[in-house]
């Protein structure tokens, strides 16, 4: 009879332990991670702007449809919109 055969973990592999991160690096990784947030969240507000800015657009443009003075106030919110879009996109151009 022929002696039967085991598969066996080697353990040869030396564990890595995660290099602990001092409290300065800690604090420069985690402002960098805020940064770039407050970035990603300027973003969105730009973008959502941008599309308020179109709805908009199309109520000044909608005709009849739209009582005048809704008109007249999505006409003005475009155009404030237009300019606090650019502002913030040239802010945001600065950091």
């Amino acid at each position: 009879m022929s002696p039967s055969l085991a598969v066996v973990a080697t353990n040869d592999l030396k564990t890595v332990s995660p290099k602990t991160e001092t409290v300065a690096e800690r604090v420069r990784r985690l402002q960098a991670e805020a940064r770039q947030l407050a970035k990603d969240h300027v973003k969105a507000l730009t973008a959502a702007m941008v599309d308020l800015e179109q709805l908009a657009a199309e109520i000044a443009e909608g005709g009849d449809a739209y009582a005048p003075g809704v008109r007249d106030v999505a006409r003005r919110l475009v155009e404030d919109l237009e300019s606090r879009v650019q502002t913030l996109e040239a802010i945001s151009a600065r950091t």
